[in-house]
């Protein structure tokens, strides 16, 4: 599948190439093409339906990528944001990448026919550390196809703070391989968050194969740009709006 969104600049992948710069360039130029971008995001375990409601009403009024919430939370997000174009995102096996591949597998279905559209999964990141590659490709492939035979998207993390440089080189071929749509760095639960390097790590990797998602720590206009220009094709934040302010947004 493309990895792009509508809404976001018009740009493709090519033969396995992605410009960086320009992608960045045409984002940056103004708030609306940044936002489309952007993931906003609620992921607190202590969020409440009316902060639900909320966020999904920013995402209506900025034309964020997506309103990414918690599974419980898809059947509200779904309701808010039905005939609005803004699809919605949720996580899955997540933060702690350690969920049965037969539950991975329930939890995605289940989820597509409530409405997400884009799902969010945690690499199973010990199973990786162990070296266990076919216990990677497995969980994720399973999640792939379901998502896929439902037309939405699927992004691994990777949960970058907790990988050596080979363990992230690793997880990312294994994903792209199982049928990743995106690259995504980080939870924002784990000991740090998104960095650059690991942004352009993970787009050396991908090329333009597949997406790569930043998030984890990414609070003003200077850290969305950063990671932009790193390589990142799509923003996580929890802080979208202040972000898009910056850049012109009322």
């Amino acid at each position: 599948m493309t990895p792009t969104t509508a809404g976001e600049p018009d740009l493709e992948f090519d033969h396995g190439t992605f410009d960086a710069a320009e992608f960045s360039r045409q984002t940056m130029k103004d708030w609306q093409s940044l936002a489309a971008v952007i993931d906003h995001t609620l992921l607190k375990p202590d969020a409440t339906r009316e902060q639900v409601e909320s966020l999904c009403d920013e995402a209506i009024r900025y034309r964020f990528a997506c309103a990414m919430v918690n599974p419980v939370w898809v059947p509200t997000a779904v309701g808010v944001l039905n005939g609005t174009g803004i699809p919605v995102g949720v996580v899955i096996g997540f933060p702690l990448g350690a969920s049965l591949v037969s539950t991975l597998r329930q939890e995605a279905a289940a989820l597509v026919r409530l409405g997400a559209r884009e799902l969010d999964m945690v690499i199973p990141i010990g199973q990786l550390k162990s070296g266990n590659n076919q216990a990677v490709t497995h969980a994720i492939h399973t999640a792939s196809t379901v998502v896929h035979h439902h037309g939405a998207l699927l992004k691994v993390i990777l949960e970058t703070s907790l990988l050596t440089v080979e363990e992230k080189l690793r997880g990312a071929e294994i994903a792209i391989a199982a049928g990743a749509d995106f690259l995504k760095t980080s939870t924002g639960f784990a000991l740090s968050g998104a960095t650059a390097a690991d942004v352009a790590l993970l787009r050396g990797v991908a090329g333009g194969r597949c997406g790569v998602k930043a998030s984890g720590g990414i609070r003003k206009l200077s850290d969305a740009k950063a990671m932009l220009e790193a390589g990142a094709n799509r923003i996580g934040a929890s802080a979208s709006v202040a972000i898009v302010r910056e850049l012109g947004a009322e």
